[in-house]
Parts: C-alpha cells; structure tokens; sequence
C-alpha cells in the first residue's frame, strides 16, 4: 500500500478528491492499475472492454465513451483522475452531503449529476435532445433481437408522447428529469464504494 499511496501523492491528488476517500482513493487506484494493461498510467477502450461487466452490459460502449473515449486514438486514453471523476457520479451521496452550501458547486454525485450522466447515454449525437432515433438505438442495444421494430417504435412513440411536453418530438434534458422525479436515482445509481 505504501507504494500506491505514494503513486496516489505523485498524481497530486489530496486524501479527499471527488468525494472519495483516502482508502477509497487507494482501492480505485489499485483497480486502475490493474486494468491499465500497457501499464501507461491511462486506460484504453480495449483496456475498459476487458472489464466483464461492461463487455456483458448491452450499454457497455455507450458507458466507455461516458469515460471520454470516442475512438481508438492513442490520445483517446483517460488517466486515473479521469477515471475517478466518471466513477465519482457513482458515489453514494452522504448525509452531509445534501444540505451543502448553494453557492458551491454541485457534487457529481448530486441526482441532478446522474441524471444528466443517464441523459448522455441516450443522447448519442450530443445535441441536448434525445430523439425517437436515438431512442431506438438503445432500446435496440438493451434488447437486441428480442423484439421486432414495429415493437420498438411503439415503445420510442409512446415515450417520447409521455416525456415530450414543449411538442418539438424530443426529450429535453427538463423533461428526462420530470419524467424521472419519482424514480430513486440515487438507489439506481450508486455503486457502494469500499471504505
């Protein structure tokens, strides 16, 4: 552990960092290391698709990109604190945590956070707006074969129909949220992190 707390130090990350602890820190840091398989301190998109969880996950590549990996460039590569800043969405938000100052930024953990990492999964050209294509795009991805096109776009349709308050055929950010307010985002994303 010495040795990667002192790699820890080197990157300049304090104790505290995105949330994390310092025990937390060192267990990420140590999971990091052990994907980085050309062992140049950054992640590769093959590096991510050995994770079996993300090969196995139908959202898997639309996961990976959230890291900020859009091709197989050699500079497509995320290094730790990029890393630790994806999985800091993921972060179980605290007691302390929900009556911050106002005036501070919000935690990437926050539920306004997640939704908004949710709502770029599903806005695959990044224009603010989830279509009933890119709807279509991963509901295909999440069910595959399993049920027709005519199904899916029933499906997309009647979404959109549900979300889609301004009448312009999309979802807008607003209205993933209004659509989501009774939904335990924090429960459905969080991932227990260990202490």
């Amino acid at each position: 552990i010495g040795c990667k707390s002192s790699s820890i130090q080197r990157l300049g990350l304090s104790s505290q960092c995105e949330g994390f602890s310092h025990s937390q820190i060192t267990r990420l840091f140590s999971r990091f290391t052990s994907l980085d398989k050309s062992e140049n301190g950054a992640l590769s998109r093959e590096d991510f698709q050995r994770i079996p969880e993300l090969a196995i996950n139908p959202l898997g590549d639309r996961i990976i990109n959230a890291f900020s990996l859009k091709g197989k460039k050699i500079e497509d590569q995320v290094n730790f604190r990029g890393f630790m800043r994806t999985l800091a969405h993921f972060r179980p938000i605290e007691d302390n945590e929900k009556s911050k100052d106002p005036r501070e930024p919000e935690p990437l953990n926050s539920r306004n956070n997640k939704l908004l990492f949710a709502f770029r999964l599903y806005d695959l050209d990044k224009d603010d707006k989830i279509s009933r294509e890119e709807l279509l795009q991963v509901l295909r991805m999440m069910v595959g074969v399993n049920i027709s096109d005519e199904q899916l776009g029933s499906i997309a349709d009647r979404t959109i129909q549900e979300a889609d308050q301004d009448g312009d055929s999309s979802i807008s950010f607003t209205e993933f949220q209004k659509v989501l307010e009774k939904v335990d985002v924090e429960q459905k994303m969080s991932i227990r992190f260990l202490h």
